[in-house]
């Protein structure tokens, strides 16, 4: 059981403040848009130091766990060898991010390989599979939080465009939706807008006057995908991707509701502050609304283009104070912890990290205390076993491996 320091990254899209308060650090007027709890080599955290208990200045914990491999835990050292299959993040965005998807392992795995194979350098823009692995992910809603994922119903994308008044050019863009298999119609549309010809940029051009003129006065679903498209176009001005984000399902996550990402689906975050966790991994394949290497044929060979619903889900209890949010994934699991009486921390077998967000903890395990403050963070080795007795209105999170 030791404190563990996370590594903050500083994209463009981050917002100035929430991050810092949760950190309890002042803000300094830069964007904080992640902050990193894990083993990912890019941005390992750090452990204290065993000596002097100093925060941060300990080993880093990639370095650490390839000489205590133990500590990550027999089970999921059997799937996934020495590698902490999971990385976690506080996520806070001011503006929309990419729209990207993610593979699935055998995606991953040919992928890197035949990129291997090519010569293509791991640290280049162009690289799309930086390593094997692939990397399902789940968002927690911290504050409300906006996001785009996968497609709704090509139907109902054409009555919300009809909504808004004649707009012949972008009619004829949209036409292939109107054909039987929506997947197939939404393929063509995708990658016409996603390539962005001057037939595409013309019908954007006329949407968003369109949008705008109708956002002022616009309610319910119309006046939704008004301001969306207001919103994409004010964040990245001239971007015919914008047409194809508008076919996608926009969910709004209150407090303590999870969407998550499997392989193949397209998404983007759009503004909010959330808990992210996430497959250990690195690879994106990006499609548009961003100044990052875009490869459209690689997202549209991976993107799962069949229209479905978004549902946000609650963690379910399965112990006084914690509950679980349930997904299929076998890299990460997350508990939400809100205890009011002292409790065990589950998963003893596995590594785990722990992460307050609001009030405090106090830790033990044999002989060993540790009290996590807000903005805290501390590893947990697999074997100890941990009591956890709580601040009031503490908020809190547990992670670990999903097997």
């Amino acid at each position: 059981m030791r404190s563990l320091t996370g590594r903050v990254q500083h994209y463009a899209w981050g917002s100035t403040d929430d991050i810092p308060r949760i950190l309890g650090t002042p803000p300094d007027g830069a964007p904080w848009a992640e902050y990193w709890l894990g083993a990912h080599a890019s941005a390992p955290s750090a452990l204290d130091d065993p000596q002097s208990g100093e925060v941060g200045s300990g080993d880093v914990l990639d370095e650490y766990l390839a000489r205590h491999g133990e500590e990550i835990g027999d089970v999921s050292r059997a799937t996934f060898g020495e590698r902490l299959p999971y990385l976690v993040k506080i996520l806070s965005a001011a503006h929309s991010l990419s729209l990207q998807a993610h593979p699935s392992r055998a995606q991953a795995q040919a992928g890197f390989a035949a990129e291997n194979a090519a010569g293509i350098p791991l640290d280049v823009p162009e690289r799309l599979f930086r390593d094997d692995w692939p990397k399902p992910e789940m968002i927690v809603a911290l504050t409300d939080f906006d996001a785009l994922s996968g497609f709704r119903d090509p139907a109902e994308s054409l009555a919300l465009v009809a909504a808004l008044g004649p707009m012949p050019l972008v009619d004829q863009v949209l036409e292939p939706l109107r054909q039987s298999d929506p997947a197939t119609g939404l393929a063509a549309v995708i990658r016409d807008c996603l390539t962005g010809s001057d037939r595409v940029r013309a019908a954007l051009t006329q949407l968003l006057d369109a949008a705008r003129s109708y956002r002022a006065d616009g309610v319910g679903p119309a006046g939704e995908f008004a301001r969306t498209a207001v919103d994409l176009a004010t964040d990245h001005p001239g971007d015919p991707s914008i047409l194809a984000a508008l076919l996608m399902n926009r969910v709004r996550l209150s407090p303590g509701e999870q969407i998550h990402q499997p392989a193949g689906t397209i998404h983007a975050y759009l503004q909010g502050t959330g808990i992210e966790i996430m497959a250990n991994s690195d690879n994106v394949m990006r499609g548009g609304l961003t100044a990052k290497h875009v490869d459209i044929d690689a997202l549209l060979t991976i993107a799962d283009l069949e229209p479905h619903p978004v549902v946000p889900s609650l963690a379910q209890p399965c112990a006084p104070g914690i509950a679980l949010y349930q997904t299929p994934y076998p890299e990460f699991r997350l508990w939400r912890l809100t205890p009011s009486e002292p409790v065990e921390l589950p998963d003893t077998e596995r590594g785990r990290i722990l992460l307050v967000i609001e009030g405090s903890l106090d830790c033990s395990a044999g002989n060993q205390s540790l009290t996590v403050t807000a903005g805290g963070s501390a590893w947990l080795a697999a074997g100890e076993k941990v009591a956890i007795c709580a601040a009031p209105d503490t908020l809190a999170f547990l992670a670990g491996p999903g097997i």
